[in-house]
């Protein structure tokens, strides 16, 4: 299985914390990383995202269907986001558009096996794959793409 983080674009502060859109610069980082993946998409993606604004939004720079999940809200953690994708048992890919703390928390988990504060900077999308080798499951990251190298 692979699992794609993408951590939404800039947006805008303020309240509630759902409806806040992204900002110019925002759409921008959204629109290069969509382009990215569009070059570079697994087979068979599903869509996975927050119901918060910002999410949906940087996820249509890149597709028009996606599924809403709530277990990838910003008050979710770790485990939700887990059970939501089926990670590493599943099949195909995810991508997760999602937030910090818990996108930096999974992406610790998967490379270290420990939860830890990491930080996923904004707009960008961090690629794991699980294999086994050997009867040994390992999980790769296979790239990070931060939108201000594009």
């Amino acid at each position: 299985m692979d699992l794609l983080l993408w951590r939404h674009a800039e947006a805008v502060d303020g309240t509630p914390d759902l409806t806040r859109a992204l900002t110019e610069r925002g759409q921008k980082q959204a629109r290069k990383v969509a382009q990215w993946l569009t070059d570079n998409r697994p087979k068979h993606l599903r869509v996975l995202v927050s119901p918060a604004l910002r999410t949906r939004q940087t996820a249509s720079a890149f597709a028009d269907d996606f599924e809403i999940v709530p277990a990838l809200a910003p008050d979710k953690g770790v485990a939700d986001i887990l059970a939501a994708t089926g990670w590493p048992e599943g099949r195909g890919a995810a991508l997760l558009v999602g937030h910090q703390p818990a996108l930096g928390q999974l992406a610790a988990l998967l490379l270290s096996g420990h939860e830890a504060d990491w930080t996923i900077k904004k707009g960008s999308l961090w690629w794991f794959t699980n294999r086994v080798r050997d009867g040994e499951t390992q999980t790769v990251l296979r790239t990070v793409v931060p939108p201000d190298l594009l």
